[in-house]
């Protein structure tokens, strides 16, 4: 099975944080860290180091999404945050990301873990129907 995962973090988040939660995630489901497909976050994200240097670690793509582009997927959250739209204009950056990630590659998805919180970073994984999921 390949996952996608979405990501939301606060600036400055170190990959070490990044990469643990990753880890800590995937281990709790039974998953190997090879079946990560993508990782993916909101636009307002594109110049963060942690999130560049666990896409490289990893030596998978890490693509980003606008807002608008996220709020698609708002009907399938698992947790609406207030407190994330202030500030992004998206209510849920780890999950939208993860599912909007999933469709980019495979069509029609749909989240296989949700929100998962550490420090200051979120994590979601989704699958897709076309992508071994």
């Amino acid at each position: 099975m390949q996952v996608f995962v979405g990501l939301g973090c606060r600036r400055g988040c170190p990959v070490e944080t990044l990469g643990n939660l990753l880890e800590q995630t995937l281990k709790a489901h039974d998953l190997p860290l090879a079946s990560v497909a993508g990782l993916a976050s909101i636009d307002l994200k594109h110049d963060e180091p942690g999130l560049q240097q666990l896409a490289r670690r990893l030596k998978v793509p890490l693509l980003f999404f606008s807002a608008t582009q996220l709020a698609a997927f708002e009907q399938h959250l698992s947790h609406r945050s207030a407190i994330a739209y202030q500030h992004s204009g998206c209510y849920g950056v780890a999950e939208s990301a993860a599912l909007a990630l999933a469709e980019h590659f495979a069509g029609p998805a749909r989240l296989r873990v949700s929100r998962t919180l550490l420090t200051n970073a979120s994590l979601a994984l989704a699958t897709a129907t076309g992508f071994g999921g």
